[in-house]
């Protein structure tokens, strides 16, 4: 589905709107915004809007659900062979095999048993992609992702299983401030010797520019409302 002229001019407005956001919080924080990288969530989100940002040269989409994703990205990653997808909602083992054909880019592996079966799947397909480990920083009881405190242990289980960790990602506590947990997650990043941090969203972005992100996960304020 090409893009409407309303989507093309909506999205082309939105996306300049964030990457000058993301360009002056990273000067603020003496980086360069081509340290940066601005995913764009396209969850619940019409193909025309995706295609527009597309067509406007952004590459790097983040998508919650397999099955969501299987429905819209085969034939936009046929479309744009240099699309990057990364998966940044929860995974089940039994999706496992449809994540790894169909993203770039594992950003939630959070637990020993889907690590595992990551492993087994990608040696399977010989297709060896970059997963980040989902840290649960705010350490809440009903929020996936490993503790702080047990990270070390399971970068080393992970890489031991042939994985290929390249870095950490957080959604901190909703309603309370993300400093503090944007800097505990730097700072685990840098004891770990891991080179990538996906961490912040709409709201807070420029936080964690400021606190040494390399990806930001954006949506609403890229796209509009979802459907």
């Amino acid at each position: 589905m090409s893009p409407s002229p309303d989507d093309r001019a909506e999205v082309a407005r939105h996306l300049a709107e964030v990457k000058a956001r993301v360009a002056a919080a990273a000067e603020l924080a003496g980086r360069r915004a081509a340290d940066v990288t601005l995913i764009a969530v396209s969850k619940f989100q019409p193909e025309g809007r995706i295609r527009a940002a597309l067509d406007l040269g952004h590459r790097h989409f983040g998508e919650n659900r397999v099955q969501e994703a299987e429905g819209k990205y085969p034939e936009l990653k046929r479309l744009y062979p240099d699309l990057c997808l990364h998966l940044i909602g929860p995974l089940q083992s039994n999706k496992a095999r449809q994540a790894v054909a169909l993203f770039d880019v594992i950003e939630t592996l959070d637990r020993p048993k889907l690590a595992q079966v990551l492993a087994a799947e990608m040696q399977r397909c010989g297709r060896l992609l970059p997963c980040l480990i989902e840290v649960n920083i705010g350490d809440e009881p009903q929020k996936a992702g490993i503790a702080p405190a047990e990270t070390a242990e399971f970068l080393v289980y992970c890489s031991g299983l042939g994985l290929k960790i390249e870095g950490l990602m957080c959604i901190p506590p909703h309603g309370r401030d993300p400093l503090p947990h944007f800097r505990r997650m730097a700072e685990l990043a840098g004891a770990l010797a891991l080179p990538t941090l996906s961490m912040g969203m709409s709201g807070d972005y420029a936080t964690a520019i400021a606190c040494g992100a390399g990806e930001i996960r954006v949506g609403t304020r890229l796209f509009g409302g979802r459907a």
